[in-house]
């Protein structure tokens, strides 16, 4: 039996959650565990005895503190969910090589989302050199949502910037953070001209894109003994296209 311990019982947590109970925990071969806020400052790491994968799906301020939990808990195979907590980027490693364990982190787990990004840069080459067409980037976002821009749309405008050749760095594009009702996400990538506008738009319907591809990371980690530290999530996209172009 292997037990998964999700931190973080919001919208996020409780799609892996049941994603997760669906495909392999319904029979109670596998225990599944979501975990709320702790009770103190960071969790103890009795609580979260047994873990054999850890999926973080808080808050970025809490990133660090549960990792550290989890690790002393005895999980070697993490997934980090979270966004907004890179600048503990450096501290996060040193963790994972301190304990010897291996981290899949993303701004975003949807398989889309990653597809979507490259269709953006294929995007790019074609419209930035025309100097008729303006880009620009807009992201919606639940009123709760904190961090803007988002992860996705941080990633996304690197994208745009790294491939146009009118765009010196990240302020020279025109990026709009929309936080209001409960959109799970929407993200648009715009080319405008005088006479025409070319969008390139991804709206997710649910978290559930997001859980598919935290399993599909999940396996990942599973499958093999993985190098310590941290992993990008486009590899395993990219095996996964690979295996099944239908399906990504």
């Amino acid at each position: 039996m292997t037990t998964t311990i999700i931190l973080g019982d919001g919208g996020l947590g409780r799609a892996v959650q049941t994603a997760l109970l669906a495909r392999e925990g319904a029979d109670g071969s596998n225990e599944v565990r979501l975990v709320g806020r702790p009770r103190a400052d960071r969790h103890d790491p009795r609580d979260l005895a047994g873990v054999d994968l850890l999926v973080e799906a808080s808050r970025a301020d809490a990133v660090l503190g549960n990792l550290a939990s989890g690790l002393e808990a005895g999980a070697r195979r993490v997934i980090i969910a979270t966004t907004g907590w890179h600048a503990d980027r450096a501290r996060v490693e040193s963790l994972l090589a301190e304990y010897g364990a291996a981290a899949v982190a993303a701004s975003n787990f949807s398989l889309g989302v990653v597809l979507f990004g490259r269709l953006v840069e294929a995007a790019v080459t074609l419209f930035g050199p025309l100097e008729a067409f303006d880009p620009f980037l807009l992201e919606w976002h639940r009123r709760a949502k904190r961090d803007r821009p988002s992860g996705t749309a941080i990633d996304l405008r690197q994208r745009i910037v790294t491939g146009h050749p009118r765009l010196a760095d990240t302020t020279d594009l025109e990026v709009v953070s929309v936080r209001a009702g409960s959109s799970p996400g929407m993200h648009l990538v715009g080319f405008d001209a005088a006479g025409e506008t070319v969008e390139l738009r991804l709206t997710a319907r649910d978290r559930s894109a997001y859980a598919a591809g935290i399993i599909a990371a999940a396996d990942w980690l599973t499958r093999t003994p993985r190098e310590p530290g941290l992993h990008a999530f486009d590899p395993i996209v990219d095996e996964l296209v690979a295996r099944d172009p239908v399906a990504a």
